[in-house]
């Protein structure tokens, strides 16, 4: 949870963080016993060719091995424009593996605007394991729709919160790409009005962050 000096309490939002491990598993075979009439030599040759062979146990390869920098994911001028006030450097959440997840958050409350951000990324052991963790938090989503032409799939959900008759609007864009999920989160509320941004602007800026954070996969290290 993390606490502002704002005029009123946000509600504490929980990214759960999902971690999967692909299963490996071992073929073998051998040949069927040969017929003592058999000569020693073809044998020898079934067993050189037998060992050339390349292992079918070898783990698949990882198009991602570890997450970006999530703080240099977002463009500055889209920072200043998606959350004005706040400083473009961001602040990195600290995580127990870096290595496979990351998050930074920008947040600005610039006369009576406040608007958050943040981006996530997971790395996973395979597209596979990216892909079942990605359905299962489809699952306890309702409501939103389909991004197309985010990821290899991507999914944005907008929903509305009031406390203290203080309206707070928040969209959530999950993407995969590859063995890689990103996750972000944008809200904002006016806290002189106590009414919310209009949907279409969360929506809308939540996807274009969930993109430049998309791209920016390509400069993980490997």
């Amino acid at each position: 949870m993390r606490s502002f000096p704002l005029p009123i309490a946000l509600t504490a939002r929980l990214s759960p963080v999902v971690v999967l491990a692909a299963a490996g598993w071992a073929l073998s075979s051998g040949p069927l016993s040969a017929p003592e009439a058999a000569a020693d030599k073809p044998t020898e040759k079934t067993r050189t060719q037998s060992s050339s062979a390349p292992s079918e146990t070898q783990a698949p390869a990882k198009t991602y091995a570890a997450a970006p920098a999530p703080c240099d994911s977002i463009a500055e001028a889209s920072v200043k424009s998606l959350v004005p006030g706040a400083k473009t450097a961001g602040k990195e959440i600290p995580s127990t593996d870096t290595k496979l997840r990351r998050t930074c958050s920008w947040n600005a409350l610039k006369g009576y605007e406040y608007r958050w951000l943040d981006v996530s990324y997971e790395v996973l052991a395979s597209d596979e394991a990216a892909e079942r963790s990605y359905q299962g938090r489809l699952e306890e989503k309702s409501g939103g729709g389909e991004v197309p032409g985010l990821g290899d799939a991507a999914y944005s959900v907008v929903n509305l919160t009031t406390e203290d008759k203080q309206q707070t609007r928040e969209g959530v864009v999950l993407a995969r790409a590859s063995n890689a999920l990103v996750i972000v989160t944008y809200n904002g509320s006016d806290f002189e009005s106590k009414k919310a941004p209009a949907t279409d602007e969360i929506n809308k800026g939540a996807i274009k962050a969930a993109k430049e954070a998309v791209a920016a996969l390509g400069n993980a290290p490997e």
